[in-house]
């Protein structure tokens, strides 16, 4: 028997698509309009960074570094989703093995589940995207987010994972009309560090607000440079 209860919530209001890359960004296609992905918006806000991150290490180093986090995340996400269902377990890589039993006790907080790795979308802001789970925490409805790190990172460093989680809570709202209390992070490293962030997803809006405008004109000025090519 499954230790975590799942609420039934009509799941036909949640749209029939999967993402698809155009010009290198991902968007989802909800109701003939396509919408950039919460992660794809985001993104741009690093991009500077992540350029600068690329150049002092190396093209050949920094791809093998995001795919290797890639599959990190994707492996330790799949051991949550697994548990959470109450499904045998099918990784068995010893890294991802061991950032679940860093972020167990903090899942086991999780219940009344009504979401699990489902695409939303948000007409109003004109953003889509996959949250990991939509649940109580500690009786509190809330977006949950599970993620991997090398080492522990400082809360500064991760406000996108706070915008990304408020975009959906966001996309919860406006298609179930039901409210979001929270928005939840956990986050395990590699070095052995775990973290539970919880955060009002209301003081997260504006400056959601203003990355979505950013990547929109920054798209309009990728697309405008094309067609003088």
């Amino acid at each position: 028997m499954n230790k975590f209860k799942f609420i039934e919530i009509n799941k036909d209001l949640l749209p029939k698509t999967k993402g698809r890359r155009i010009d290198g960004h991902r968007f989802y296609e909800v109701e003939g309009k396509n919408y950039p992905s919460v992660t794809t918006v985001l993104n741009i806000r690093k991009k500077d960074g992540l350029t600068k991150w690329r150049e002092n290490v190396g093209e050949g180093a920094a791809n093998w570094e995001m795919g290797r986090a890639a599959r990190r995340g994707k492996a330790t996400h799949t051991l949550v989703e697994q548990y959470l269902k109450g499904e045998t377990p099918s990784e068995r890589s010893v890294l991802p093995i061991g950032l679940f039993k860093l972020l167990k006790p903090y899942v086991d907080q999780i219940n009344n589940i009504h979401l699990l790795e489902a695409i939303m979308y948000s007409h109003k802001l004109t953003i889509a995207g996959q949250v990991d789970c939509v649940a109580e925490y500690n009786g509190k409805l809330s977006v949950i987010d599970f993620k991997t790190a090398n080492k522990e990172r400082n809360e500064e460093w991760i406000d996108n994972y706070f915008l990304q989680t408020t975009a959906y809570a966001h996309m919860y709202e406006e298609i179930f009309n039901k409210p979001i209390e929270q928005i939840v992070i956990l986050l395990a490293g590699e070095d052995g560090s775990v973290a539970c962030y919880k955060k009002d997803p209301k003081d997260y809006t504006e400056s959601l607000g203003k990355a979505i405008q950013e990547f929109y004109k920054y798209y309009e000025e990728l697309n405008k440079v094309k067609s003088t090519k």
